[in-house]
C-alpha cells in the first residue's frame, strides 16, 4: 500500500515542498508558525489524509524545467526520510506552444494518474493543481474527475505588495524546516475537493472493456530517475473523451446487458452501485476470509431442524437447566438408569440411543448424561464414533450415523415441557449470533407429546424470549411441521397433517408450512398424497425432503404428488432436464445444505482428504441453469455449522467459483422463497435490501 502525491512542474519548483509539507507535517513542520496551522490539522483529519510515500512529477523538457528538477532533488537530499521521487517528461515537449505538445503532456498526466492507482494498491492518491502551466492544471483536474483522488490540493499566494525575499529566492534549504511567520503569511495551501472514480472507466460489455493500466501502459522510472516518454501509439485521452460523449448510452447498455444475462436477480439497490464495484463483486470468489463479513449480512435460513439445531455447548446448557428443575427423587432415578454409560469411558454400545428414547423419562435421562458425563465421553459418543463424517449413508449404521450427535436433543429433551424455555432461548441467541433475520424452524411436535400443546407452548416461550430484545434486533421466526414418510400407519400420518391444519388455525402467522421428511427410500405413494388433501385445502405451503440420497425420480414424485413449493436438497434434479426446467419455470426453490450433504451423501471438498474421488457438488451447475436455490443449515448443531459457514463450505466445494455477487443473490433467494405472507415478505425484503446496500458502501467485504 503506497501513498502517492502526483504533481506537475514548471519554473516554480517550490510548490512541491509546499504541498509535501502540508501533507507530511509530522516529518516536515513547514507550517508550524502559520496562523492557519490548526485549520490545516483539522482539514487533514477531515479528508483522512496520510503521509506521502512517493512524489510523482509530470513535466516537460527544457532549461527551466531542468533547473526546477535540480532544486527538487537537492531539497530531497537535505530533508530527513525523503519520499521516493519518480519523474516523467513528455519527450520533445518544451514550452507547450502547440497542440501536439499540449496533447502529449495531457496524455502523460492521464496515464500517470491511472498508473498511480494501480501502484497504490489501496493507498491514497493526492493530486496537486499547483505547478506548471494552466493547461497542465486543467489536465490534472480532468484526470482527477475521471480516476478519483483522496484530495485535490493547491497553493495560492497571499495579497502581498512584496513577497519576502527569502521566499522569492526559494533556496532548497529554506524548505527543510519551519518557515518564518512572514513566509507563512505569503503561502496558503488548501484542499479544493475530493473526487470519485467515474463509472465510465469500468463499463465492460460485448465490445467495450474496462479501462486498465495494462491497456494504456506507462513505464515506471527507477527511484530518483527521469524517464523521457515519447508520443504513444494509442491514446487514452481519445478513449476517455469518446466515453464521456457516449456516457448515458454506455451506462444504460451496461445495466441492460447485466440484467439480461443474469440468471438470478440480485437485490434491487445493488444495481445502484458503480460498475466498478459490481464487477469487483462478480470477480471476487468467496473464501473463508469473508466469514466475518457474512456474519454481518441479514440472512434467511429456510431449512433448520428444531431437533438438530443446538450446539454441544447449548445442549449442555439446556441439560443443566432441566437438571436443576428436577426433584432429587427424579435426579436419582435418572442417574440409576444411565449409570452404566457414565461408568463406561470407552465407546458406548450403539443401541444406547434407542434404549434412551424408549424410556418414559427420556428427557431426565438426557439431562443426566449432559450434566454428569465427561465432555470427552459425550464428544466421543456423539461425534467421534461416526468420523470421518463423509458419505454416512453408506456406512454400516447409515443415516443413524448422521443423526447420532443429536440424540440428546430434539424429542429427547423437548419431551419435557420444562426444557422448552431454555431450548428456545438458545435458539434465539444462536440466531442473533449468526446474523439471521428470518428463520423457518421445522420440527415434529407430535414426537414431543401432544403436538398442539407443544407448539403453543413453544410459541409462547419464543414470544417471551423475543420480547426482551429491542425490536430491531429480533429475528423473525416461523414454523414448518414435519410429517415423517417413515410412519408405518396411514392413520398416524393423517393425524399429523390434521394437527398441522389445526395448528395453522390457532397460530396462523407462526405456522407457515408442512414438510415431508425421513428416509427417501420410503416412496411417496398415492395414499400418502391423499393424506395431504386437508393441508392443500388450507393452502399450506409444502416443502419436501427429496433428491438428497436418491435419484431424481423422488423429486418428481414430491413435485407432482405433493405439489411441493420447495424441495429440501434436490441434489439430483440435474438428472431430469425436463423436471429441472419445470422447477425453473415454476419458481420451485431448492434448499441446499452443503455440510450435511457432504456428511450424508458425500461430495468432494478440498478441505477434507476423505472426500478425494467423490463427486463434485452440483451447486454452481444448478445455479447457472437458473434454478431457484438458497443455502441452509439443515441441522447446524449436528453438523457444527452456521449459515455463514454453509456459504464458506459452498465456496470451497464449488472450487472457488462462487462469487460475492452470487452469494448476495442466493441470500436474496432465501427471503424471496420464504413461506412468509406477501405483505410481510415485501417489508422484510425492503429492510434487508437497504441494510445490504449500506453494508456494501463500506469496505467490510474487501480483504
Amino acid at each position: 500500500m503506497t501513498n502517492i502525491l502526483l504533481c506537475t512542474l514548471g519554473a516554480s519548483w517550490a510548490v512541491v515542498p509546499e504541498i509535501y509539507g502540508f501533507l507530511n507535517a509530522d516529518k516536515l513542520p513547514l507550517y508550524q508558525h502559520h496562523q492557519e496551522n490548526n485549520q490545516f490539522i483539522n482539514k487533514r483529519k477531515e479528508y483522512q489524509l496520510q503521509a506521502v510515500d512517493e512524489i510523482w512529477i509530470c513535466t516537460t523538457q527544457g532549461i527551466a524545467t531542468e533547473k526546477s528538477l535540480a532544486n527538487l532533488r537537492q531539497w530531497l537530499h537535505l530533508i530527513e526520510q525523503p519520499p521516493t521521487l519518480r519523474i516523467w517528461q513528455a519527450q520533445g515537449a518544451n514550452e507547450l506552444a502547440n497542440q501536439q505538445e499540449c496533447e502529449h503532456i495531457q496524455e502523460l498526466i492521464l496515464r500517470c494518474c491511472l498508473k498511480a492507482h494501480d501502484i497504490a494498491q489501496g493507498g491514497q492518491l493526492v493530486m496537486s493543481l499547483a505547478g506548471g502551466r494552466k493547461t497542465m492544471s486543467a489536465d490534472m483536474q480532468w484526470a482527477a474527475s475521471l480516476f478519483g483522488c483522496q484530495a485535490l490540493l493547491h497553493v495560492i499566494g497571499a495579497e502581498y505588495k512584496k513577497m519576502p525575499e527569502t521566499l522569492q529566492q526559494s533556496a532548497p534549504l529554506l524548505f527543510t524546516q519551519a518557515l518564518s511567520s512572514d513566509c507563512c503569511a505569503a503561502i496558503m495551501p488548501l484542499i479544493t475537493g475530493q473526487t470519485q472514480r467515474s463509472d465510465l472507466l469500468d463499463i465492460r460489455m460485448e465490445n467495450t472493456d474496462a479501462i486498465t493500466e495494462a491497456q494504456f501502459p506507462l513505464p515506471l522510472p527507477d527511484a530518483g530517475q527521469t524517464l523521457a516518454w515519447p508520443i504513444p501509439p494509442t491514446w487514452l485521452s481519445k478513449e476517455l473523451k469518446q466515453r464521456e460523449k457516449m456516457s448515458s448510452r454506455l451506462l444504460g447498455n451496461y445495466f441492460f446487458d447485466l440484467s439480461r444475462n443474469e440468471k438470478h436477480e440480485n437485490w434491487r439497490s445493488l444495481y445502484r452501485l458503480s460498475p466498478r464495484v459490481i464487477e469487483e463483486l462478480r470477480a471476487t470468489p468467496l473464501s473463508s476470509k469473508h466469514k466475518q463479513w457474512l456474519d454481518t449480512l441479514p440472512k434467511a435460513d429456510l431449512h433448520r431442524h428444531l431437533g438438530g439445531c443446538l450446539s454441544f455447548v447449548d445442549q449442555q446448557k439446556v441439560g443443566l437447566a432441566l437438571w436443576h428443575k428436577l426433584s432429587t427423587e427424579k435426579q436419582n432415578a435418572a442417574l440409576k438408569k444411565v449409570q452404566y454409560l457414565l461408568n463406561d469411558f470407552n465407546t458406548w454400545d450403539w443401541q444406547w440411543a434407542k434404549d434412551l428414547k424408549a424410556e418414559s423419562n427420556r428427557a431426565d435421562l438426557a439431562a443426566a448424561l449432559l450434566v454428569k458425563a465427561t465432555e470427552q465421553q459425550l464428544l466421543h459418543n456423539l461425534w467421534q464414533v461416526t468420523e470421518p463424517r463423509v458419505a454416512l449413508k453408506n456406512t454400516i449404521h447409515g443415516f443413524e450415523s448422521y443423526e447420532r450427535p443429536g440424540e440428546l436433543t430434539g424429542s429427547t429433551l423437548l419431551s419435557s415441557s420444562q426444557a422448552i424455555p431454555d431450548y428456545v432461548q438458545c435458539i434465539v441467541d444462536q440466531s442473533i449470533k449468526e446474523g439471521l433475520t428470518y428463520v423457518e424452524l421445522r420440527g415434529s411436535p407430535q414426537k414431543y407429546g401432544d403436538g398442539l400443546v407443544f407448539i403453543n407452548t413453544f410459541y409462547q416461550c419464543l414470544q417471551q424470549a423475543l420480547a426482551s430484545l429491542p425490536e430491531e434486533q429480533r429475528p423473525c421466526f416461523r414454523f414448518i411441521i414435519i410429517a415423517d414418510r417413515r410412519t408405518k400407519l396411514e392413520r398416524d400420518l393423517k393425524q399429523t397433517i390434521e394437527m398441522a391444519v389445526e395448528a395453522k388455525k390457532q397460530l396462523p402467522d407462526f405456522i407457515v408450512g408442512l414438510d415431508m421428511a425421513g428416509d427417501e427410500s420410503f416412496p411417496i405413494s398415492k395414499k400418502i398424497s391423499e393424506c395431504f388433501l386437508p393441508a392443500f385445502e388450507q393452502c399450506l405451503p409444502v416443502t419436501i425432503h427429496a433428491g438428497e440420497g436418491e435419484q431424481a425420480e423422488s423429486i418428481w414424485k414430491a413435485a407432482y404428488h405433493l405439489h411441493a413449493d420447495r424441495i429440501g436438497h434436490g441434489l439430483t434434479i440435474a438428472e431430469h432436464s425436463q423436471l429441472a426446467e419445470r422447477f425453473r419455470n415454476r419458481g420451485i426453490c431448492l434448499e441446499l445444505c452443503p455440510t450435511s450433504n457432504r456428511e450424508v451423501v458425500g461430495f468432494y471438498d478440498p478441505r477434507y482428504i476423505e472426500t478425494e474421488g467423490l463427486s463434485d457438488y452440483p451447486l454452481m451447475s444448478l445455479w447457472e441453469q437458473g434454478l431457484p436455490l438458497t443455502l441452509c443449515t439443515d441441522n447446524p448443531g449436528i453438523s457444527r455449522t452456521t449459515l455463514s459457514d454453509e456459504f464458506i463450505s459452498a465456496g470451497a466445494m464449488s472450487q472457488n467459483k462462487l462469487s460475492l455477487w452470487d452469494v448476495l443473490a442466493m441470500i436474496k433467494q432465501g427471503f424471496v422463497h420464504s413461506f412468509l405472507s406477501g405483505k410481510d415478505k415485501e417489508r422484510l425484503l425492503k429492510k434487508c435490501d437497504a441494510e445490504i446496500y449500506q453494508n456494501l458502501l463500506t469496505d467490510a467485504w474487501r480483504l
